[in-house]
């Protein structure tokens, strides 16, 4: 009998521990996480100038197009009056993340750019009938970057009605993991 009850105890003990495993809710543990941020010619998503009038300063990339670029070709003062201008190629997108994985995943890259600014952006080569072949002129685009194949990204200034001097805007650029779902 004292085997018996021995035995019944045990299998009760044993339900116990695994009914109480199976009920398991929570987990208490301190993590650190090191983010090191770095500059834009020098992060996974690299931006990367291609035209003298896009050049990097203090880590960041600028577009000038001004005799205060340090790239500046030596004449002419800026862009004229009442015209437009399209500059293909002015910077290049890349996708350096995760590298050294068999798996190679794709960014979704969104370029704003303030609307009424008269200055638009694409993504890609500049078509003849105002398209382009990666994603279309606009105030904001978005594209996908695949691992090793950058993209270039072009700019239109059109500077119909705008007033002589400096005019200085600012471009927000996003990027995240996966494909862009509209492009």
């Amino acid at each position: 009998m004292k085997k018996i009850v021995g035995v019944m105890l045990l299998i009760v003990g044993l339900a116990l521990t695994i009914g109480a495993g199976a009920n398991f809710r929570y987990y208490d543990a301190d993590r650190s996480v090191k983010i090191n941020i770095t500059t834009d010619d020098a992060e996974f998503i690299d931006l990367k100038p291609l035209q003298p009038y896009a050049y990097m300063s203090n880590g960041k990339l600028l577009i000038e197009i001004s005799p205060n670029n340090p790239n500046y070709p030596g004449y002419g003062d800026g862009m004229s009056h009442n015209t437009t201008y399209v500059f293909e190629e002015m910077f290049e997108v890349s996708n350096e993340l995760w590298e050294n994985n068999q798996t190679n995943f794709p960014i979704c890259v969104q370029i704003s750019v303030p609307q009424n600014s008269g200055v638009k952006v694409f993504a890609g080569e500049y078509l003849n009938n105002g398209t382009a072949t990666i994603a279309n002129p606009g105030t904001q685009i978005q594209f996908t970057v695949e691992h090793g194949n950058p993209v270039k990204v072009g700019f239109i200034f059109d500077n119909t009605c705008q007033d002589i001097g400096m005019h200085q805007i600012n471009i927000d650029i996003q990027a995240w993991r996966g494909a862009c779902s509209i492009e």
